[in-house]
């Protein structure tokens, strides 16, 4: 089973020239010892198992084959373009009316409610929890990606 899906995974990835012939990856995978078939797999460019394989560099993951990788790093622009497309997404914001610096209850008539829906939402795009006591502190887009950019590390 390991072996195929193996298989599965190295033709799915291979370039025509270096695939690997199924008799070639049988005794490569039955030479192997039994702890390396059955860990997850990590196909990164120039790691242990890809040289195994006698892979150079791998350019893409196939469906059967678990994918390890990460997000681009975060910046200023891309917080606040994620902050914003949230924002534009909510129903009760007019996007006319939204701007960086835009109050939630002054400019957008928004209510106490609402900013926990949007504080929700970040939470959601952003993948972490912001705490009660820092949610109620944030008032406008403009905060909300000075609050991330803080939590991440981010200072482009």
């Amino acid at each position: 089973m390991a072996a195929r899906v193996l298989q599965q995974c190295v033709r799915s990835l291979a370039r025509p020239s270096l695939r690997l012939s199924s008799a070639n990856l049988a005794v490569r995978a039955a030479a192997a010892p039994a702890a390396t078939i059955h860990r997850p797999l990590s196909f990164a460019v120039d790691s242990r198992r890809t040289r195994w394989l006698g892979q150079s560099r791998v350019p893409s993951v196939g469906v059967l084959c678990r994918q390890y990788g990460d997000l681009p790093p975060l910046t200023l622009e891309s917080i606040k373009d994620r902050v914003m497309y949230v924002l534009k997404l909510y129903d009760k914001i007019n996007p006319e009316k939204l701007a960086t610096s835009s109050h939630f209850m002054k400019d957008l008539g928004l209510d106490s409610l609402d900013q926990v829906e949007i504080i929700m939402a970040m939470e959601d795009e952003f993948g972490f929890e912001i705490p009660d006591a820092e949610a109620e502190k944030l008032m406008s887009p403009e905060e909300i990606v000075q609050y991330i950019a803080d939590k991440k590390d981010v200072y482009e």
